[in-house]
């Protein structure tokens, strides 16, 4: 890292210099107020918020910029005032908050036409939907124009401001692409900054860079060719791009802080099927490794070829403690995304969502995260109801699979009458939107959505313990096992020491709890097969578990594994919180045992090493082993944390000491100290491997 990043570095992340240069926070309601009075209506709104945003923005620089644009105003505009957002919600199922929220736009869609070129396309299909008599279509458009004008407008007041204040080059940058695409690889970043900038500046978040090394990778490549950028130059480069996603993230919605989605995909198969690691990739593996940020969170395509050299690039990343990269498996995603009806060029040019979430950039308007299912309940509700009178463990295993069914039947019909804002910005980078004169919030080409699934090992392990102690070896009755759990284990000490520690579990390589799992899998897929959402597209069953890990079991009751009432479960696709592990190859094994091409909504295999394992580079090598045999086993997706209990309980008491300690908390990564106990909590209580 040369001294000019690191000064900026210091300046940004660590000091927070530029957060002064922020006004006052103002009043969120003010436009939603006047928008109110005029009547107007949804997408006339959208467009008013991102003009005016842009508009209140006030040019500022900081020393050794080159790539420019930054926050100064920190409230963001609310759409609706809050009893009209409530009579929405009385009307239409909402997502979230409302507003466009983790998707993967095209940028390259915009990158490869320029703001001038963006604009002249914008204009020419107006013209002709005037044309053919389409007023809509061509009203749509024309609100698209104003917030290119605003846009416009906002570089050229940069530019401005930057020769004022002596900055030849930066003034000259921004005014070249006023006019023309980018020609630079400087001149892409920077451009790309600004897309980005503004489509958070325009409500919706969670937004992702999506197949970064690929879309950016002709300019990378003619920058070397023509001698404008070595690789150690371009290194510096990409590396205060990378900076400048740490700049107004804190502005960012989200559960906490560096939950914000701003996740790039490196590698994987290009659409022709040819392999996409190239330099660049390993550039941006080198540029996040120096930085030590927690964004941009980086997720690393593989497959069956990938060399043991890449997976050595990404264990570097794991041993600075950032939780990722994350990796995905191109064998097994891809034909389970072609399973679901994508074209295979589209299935392999996927990209993840904010966390871990499959989606395809410029043609997803997929919600990826628009509920979950809690198998342990499913479980847990049926030994409840049942057990006492069930004929044998096949009749137990039937009513589960009926539970399930009937709870993605409700799950399904909660999705009805969907309503999201309109994202006009976002809207310029998806496909058929222009051309169309349709917001992407209305549908684009693939429009699926997505469940996760939580408390999986708690009801494999559920399941299993019942099969093996009450039907096959009878050593505990069932009345014993009901009044327990009703007692939440209170005087039932033995019993819950052989549930909890003696008992089969998923991630033991154990033959019975790995195939329930596997069975619980193919159910919750199954049940999904065939079904129709109101946008025509599909559903997707998954693996990951968002937040629902915690609150699921806040309200769940004692469980047949021996978890207590309240207790945690697993993050996303992993052992339980009390399995004693036989170490990482056992759940590795366990983990790639079901069939994960079923499960492609996505969420990782959580694996928590400690950090001793990190510290030579035979032990760097034998993690990177680990993490490809994951992907030639048959694992869809991976995510590792380098972690120390006694340093996060220390960071605890003196968290003033620990500002740069980060940890993977379910799809993204955060700084421990700024993290919810609960979440601190649930970290520490995730085992320590060791190989």
């Amino acid at each position: 890292m040369t001294e000019r990043i690191n000064r900026m570095r210091r300046f940004f992340v660590e000091d927070h210099g530029h957060r002064a240069f922020r006004k006052a926070p103002s009043d969120e309601f003010l436009l939603a107020r006047e928008f109110k009075k005029e009547g107007l209506a949804d997408t006339k709104r959208a467009v008013r918020r991102l003009v005016y945003m842009l508009n209140e923005e006030t040019p500022v620089f900081f020393s050794d910029q080159t790539i420019v644009f930054a926050r100064t105003n920190p409230t963001l505009q609310a759409l609706f005032l809050a009893e009209e957002k409530e009579e929405i919600a009385r009307n239409y199922r909402l997502h979230e908050s409302g507003e466009l929220s983790n998707i993967c736009v095209d940028y390259s869609r915009f990158l490869t036409l320029g703001f001038a070129g963006m604009r002249r396309h914008v204009e020419e299909q107006a013209q002709a939907f005037l044309a053919e008599g389409k007023r809509p279509e061509a009203d749509y458009l024309s609100g698209e124009l104003e917030i290119l004008d605003a846009l416009t407008d906002l570089v050229l007041r940069y530019s401005r401001a930057a020769r004022a204040q002596g900055l030849a080059e930066t003034a000259e940058n921004l005014s070249r692409l006023l006019l023309d695409a980018p020609h630079t690889l400087h001149d892409a970043l920077q451009m790309q900054r600004i897309l980005h900038f503004t489509m958070w500046l325009s409500g919706s978040y969670h937004n992702t860079l999506g197949r970064f090394d690929q879309y950016m990778f002709p300019w990378f490549q003619e920058d070397l060719k023509s001698g404008r950028l070595t690789e150690e130059s371009a290194l510096e480069l990409l590396e205060e791009y990378f900076l400048t996603f740490n700049i107004d993230s804190d502005l960012y919605p989200g559960m906490q802080q560096g939950d914000n989605g701003q996740s790039m995909v490196l590698g994987g198969l290009t659409p022709d099927g040819e392999n996409g690691f190239n330099r660049l990739s390993e550039l941006c593996l080198q540029a996040s490794l120096e930085l030590k940020l927690i964004d941009p969170k980086i997720n690393l395509r593989v497959n069956k070829d990938t060399p043991l050299s890449v997976y050595e690039l990404g264990t570097r990343l794991t041993k600075q403690g950032l939780g990722f990269p994350q990796y995905s498996n191109d064998d097994v995603v891809i034909p389970g995304l072609e399973k679901l009806g994508y074209k295979t060029e589209d299935a392999r040019d996927y990209a993840v969502a904010a966390c871990w979430e499959f989606i395809i950039p410029g043609k997803g308007m997929e919600i990826p995260n628009i509920d979950a299912l809690c198998f342990a309940k499913a479980v847990r509700d049926v030994i409840v109801r049942s057990l006492s009178q069930a004929a044998d463990y096949e009749s137990v295993w039937d009513q589960v699979k009926a539970e399930i069914y009937a709870a993605t039947d409700q799950m399904c019909e909660n999705t009805k009458n969907l309503y999201i804002y309109p994202a006009p910005f976002l809207s310029l980078m998806m496909e058929g939107c222009v051309e169309n004169g349709k917001d992407v919030s209305l549908g684009c080409v693939y429009n699926n959505y997505g469940f996760h699934g939580a408390g999986l090992s708690t009801a494999a392990d559920s399941l299993a313990a019942v099969k093996k102690y009450v039907f096959d070896t009878k050593e505990v009755a069932r009345e014993e096992l009901l009044d327990a759990m009703e007692k939440d284990f209170e005087g039932y000490d033995r019993l819950l020491h052989l549930l909890r520690y003696e008992a089969p579990k998923m991630g033991n390589n154990d033959p019975l709890a790995d195939s329930i799992a596997a069975d619980l899998l193919h159910v919750f897929s199954a049940s999904l097969s065939g079904r129709r959402n109101e946008r025509g597209g599909g559903f997707r069953a998954g693996t990951g578990s968002a937040m629902y890990y915690l609150w699921f079991s806040r309200d769940l009751g004692a469980t047949p594994d021996g978890r207590r009432a309240g207790e945690g479960f697993a993050c996303n696709y992993s052992p339980s919180l009390f399995a004693q592990s036989k170490g990482p190859v056992s759940v590795v094994k366990s983990f790639t045992r079901p069939k994960l091409s079923e499960v492609v909504n996505g969420g990782p295999l959580t694996l928590e090493l400690h950090d001793t394992l990190f510290r030579n580079e035979e032990s760097i090598a034998k993690v990177a082993a680990l993490v490809k045999s994951f992907a030639d086993l048959g694992g869809h997706q991976l995510q590792l944390n380098s972690v120390n209990r006694d340093t996060m309980l220390d960071a605890q008491k003196h968290p003033e000491k620990y500002r740069n300690l980060i940890v993977r908390v379910w799809g993204w990564s955060g700084y421990f100290v700024e993290l919810d106990k609960d979440y601190q909590d649930h970290i520490m209580k995730r085992a320590e491997l060791s190989l």
